[in-house]
């Protein structure tokens, strides 16, 4: 049986690696491909700048909303990449985007997966039997870990719901379901 200090020394450094994803996905959104503010129109998505403003674009780096790229079907989920590739190996963030009523069955992924609520309420839930009346809400501005090789399910109820997801690459998704 290892001893306190080695048990509280591994979950030290399982928390900050944790804290340092967390880290690089918030900082990592700044990295996405730069483009110069005037190449944009104005619009709600796109704020105007003041003329006098400048963003040396070797300091920081950005894309206003009208600039990132959704893909999908209609009327399904809809994926926007924002830093990284999740089919390749390394670090990627995605934005998704469910309507309502859109919902994964029972799976799991090879790495950890770290989503954050950014509008509407997410439901998640655990186990092999997909039972959506015992799904957990959570709303905007929750934090979600989906672990490594555990099972779950999640999607959006009643409402839209828009989350943020980063992670290691290359994303799998192993179905887990018991009928």
């Amino acid at each position: 049986m290892p001893n306190l200090w080695t048990v509280h020394k591994k979950s030290a450094l399982a928390s900050s690696a944790v804290l340092l994803l967390i880290i690089a996905c918030g900082a990592a959104l700044s990295f996405a491909h730069p483009r110069a503010q005037s190449d944009a129109p104005s619009s709600p998505a796109n704020p105007i700048v003041p003329p006098s403003a400048n963003i040396d674009s070797t300091h920081v780096v950005y894309k206003w909303p009208s600039q990132i790229e959704w893909r999908g079907r209609p009327g399904g989920p809809q994926m926007a990449t924002l830093v990284g590739d999740s089919t390749k190996p390394g670090f990627y963030i995605v934005l998704m985007k469910f309507p309502p009523h859109m919902m994964s069955h029972p799976h799991f992924h090879t790495y950890d997966r770290y989503a954050t609520v950014i509008s509407g309420t997410w439901w998640v839930g655990t186990g092999t039997k997909f039972e959506p009346d015992k799904m957990v809400p959570m709303p905007t501005g929750s934090f979600v870990t989906d672990l490594a090789g555990k099972v779950h399910y999640d999607g959006a109820k009643d409402e839209p719901v828009e989350i943020e997801i980063c992670g290691q690459g290359p994303v799998t998704m192993t179905p887990a379901e018991t009928k």
